[in-house]
């Protein structure tokens, strides 16, 4: 099932451009918006003044953002997999062999 692409225009630190996604048109402007807010969230900080390095600083944060989501999941597993144990430590030595 072949998705449709979406054509859509949006704006990042005054310009404008134009999008070809298989994401919906929603979703683009969504992501165009959270940039454009993380670029001027970077430059009124003082981080960067020129626009190209405030978007590099941007990339870096969004990136980072990115790689604490994709461990977040495993932490998450680590965890239930300990209170799993935690759990069956508790219970008689007959049923400790079984799943949960």
């Amino acid at each position: 099932m072949s998705a449709r692409r979406s054509v859509v225009r949006v704006t990042i630190m005054g310009e404008d451009y134009t999008i070809r996604s298989d994401e919906s048109p929603e979703h683009t402007r969504e992501v165009a918006q959270y940039l454009d807010d993380t670029i001027r969230g970077v430059m009124n900080a003082g981080a960067a003044v020129e626009t190209r390095k405030a978007a590099i600083l941007a990339a870096l944060q969004i990136t980072s953002e990115l790689f604490h989501a994709r461990k977040a999941p495993e932490e998450i597993a680590d965890r239930l997999a300990a209170l799993s144990n935690g759990v069956k430590r508790l219970l008689p030595p007959a049923k400790r062999g079984q799943p949960l």
